[in-house]
């Protein structure tokens, strides 16, 4: 008569434990990356792949910009603001925005203090991290030898971006300026 074993094995149940615990963390790491959502980056006002491709050329450019001319921003009140960060908190001059419309004007001048109208310019209100309430302005309209930007209307508080960019023939100019609008 054969012999009865009873003694019970339980390596196939550790190895079905095991697979669904694998499947159980892959599928909590897909959902868990899936639901932040993905910002694109407007570095030097382009796509980040654009700006990935061409760094070489958009750092001659800017350099042969700084070289010759100079971006200010004219008439803002300028504050200082606390940034905390997960790692520390920093402090940065950043212009004060009001709830409604702004104005801000800029200036590009050469090295001889003369101011520079007939460029093409182009300006962005961007807020950091994100691009989905940028407002892009292309037709800038120049008074008094300074580009006036006008009626951008801001009402959400928080942090921004002003962003201008100047074009003198082969030289390209970037000026990014931190802003703040406080909740009121």
């Amino acid at each position: 008569m054969a012999k009865k074993n009873k003694e019970k094995t339980y390596w196939p149940h550790m190895i079905l434990g095991f697979l669904l615990l694998g499947i159980t963390l892959s599928y909590w790491t897909v959902k868990s990356a899936s639901s932040v959502p993905v910002q694109e980056s407007n570095e030097y006002m382009m796509k980040y792949q654009q700006a990935d491709m061409n760094i070489n050329e958009i750092i001659e450019r800017k350099a042969l910009f700084d070289k010759n001319y100079k971006i200010e921003l004219l008439n803002v009140k300028m504050a200082e603001q606390e940034i905390e960060n997960a790692k520390r908190a920093k402090t940065e001059k950043s212009v004060v925005l009001t709830q409604g419309k702004n104005s801000f004007s800029y200036r590009v001048i050469n090295n001889n203090n003369v101011s520079i109208s007939d460029i093409n310019v182009t300006f962005v209100l961007t807020r950091p991290h994100t691009v989905k309430d940028d407002i892009v302005i292309v037709d800038i309209p120049v008074v008094n030898d300074a580009f006036n930007v006008s009626n951008v209307s801001i009402t959400k508080p928080g942090r921004y971006i002003l962003q201008f960019r100047a074009k003198i023939g082969d030289a390209i100019g970037y000026s990014e300026i931190p802003a703040y609008l406080s909740p009121e």
